[in-house]
């Protein structure tokens, strides 16, 4: 009696946290709650803390998890909403952890035939073997750490001494250091397991680094890219592809760099990319015809369905 009625639930934002990328996080928050309070009720929190807010409440809400990198993008938040029964937005705990390491994400997308760039890792700085690592991936060099976002710490080095004088400062921690492909920045948004437009990125100076990615003006940007049809369709199953074997849910944005025309490489995953009006996620959607309102909406609605089955499960 009734049980097919269709509860709404409040859409409850999260923003800000406790990462390197706070500030992207708050500007993200802010367009996505501005953009859904069109169609929804919302509430946009702000995290000053590693952890899920008291207020929040399975049986009435889903969450919009709108926090790059530490303790939004790791898995671990998602973890938290889980234990309390709450339906999220975006990739689940495993997904999210894989992705937010970037060199376990590169193993398990090359077993499925997705190329990726050669790299190491290390913990602590003294016990690289700096000759070792020239020697297998060449001279010039791209050092950033395994599990941060938005070009955070990220330094390009040519040469042995470059080496080792980038990388005597880091403090302990999970960092990589990858062969650098130079070619073409690409990056796709993937959206429910669909591949969208692929987007050119194009850094003055060219370095997309943490002030070329949030500096107005400091970057071009195409999209749809001017691509080969052939590079175009390799990447954007490529996208999907490595959406697909990571386990990642409802949306995400894949990152490439392709030498000229080819061949290209796969860089990282990102589970919670940015998401202001002027990020590459919104641009990779308005190839396929989202303006910013229909993609946030389209990003929330399978949230909204898992709370509304579970709701209707629990009803009967």
């Amino acid at each position: 009696m009734g049980g097919n009625i269709q509860k709404e639930p409040l859409i409850t934002v999260l923003s800000g946290g406790v990462g390197e990328e706070r500030e992207v996080s708050l500007a993200t928050g802010r367009a996505v709650a501005a953009a859904l309070e069109r169609t929804h009720a919302v509430d946009l929190l702000e995290l000053n803390e590693a952890a899920a807010p008291q207020v929040l409440d399975g049986s009435s809400m889903v969450v919009f998890p709108a926090i790059h990198g530490t303790f939004g993008e790791d898995g671990e938040l998602q973890s938290l909403l889980e234990a309390r029964g709450i339906e999220y937005a975006g990739s689940g705990v495993l997904a999210s952890r894989l992705c937010m390491d970037k060199q376990r994400t590169k193993a398990i997308v090359e077993t499925a035939g997705v190329p990726v760039p050669d790299g190491v890792v290390f913990e602590e700085s003294g016990f690289v073997d700096h000759e070792k690592v020239v020697d297998r991936l060449g001279p010039d060099l791209v050092v950033k750490p395994m599990d941060q976002g938005s070009s955070v710490s990220l330094s390009l080095v040519k040469g042995l001494d470059a080496l080792k004088k980038a990388i005597a400062p880091l403090p302990r921690g999970n960092w990589m250091i990858e062969k650098r492909i130079f070619g073409r920045e690409l990056t796709v948004g993937v959206l429910n397991g669909e591949a969208l437009g692929v987007v050119e990125v194009i850094p003055k100076g060219g370095v997309y680094d943490y002030k070329h990615k949030y500096v107005s003006g400091s970057t071009e940007y195409r999209y749809p890219a001017v691509l080969p049809p052939k590079l175009e369709t390799d990447v954007r199953t490529a996208a999907e592809t490595a959406f697909g074997v990571c386990g990642c849910r409802d949306f995400a944005r894949v990152d490439f760099i392709a030498t000229g025309d080819g061949p290209w490489y796969l860089l990282e995953i990102n589970t919670i990319p940015g998401l202001t009006e002027t990020s590459l996620l919104p641009k990779s959607a308005s190839c396929a015809g989202y303006d910013f309102d229909r993609l946030v909406n389209t990003l929330i609605a399978p949230s909204i369905k898992r709370f509304q089955e579970k709701t209707l499960a629990e009803r009967n």
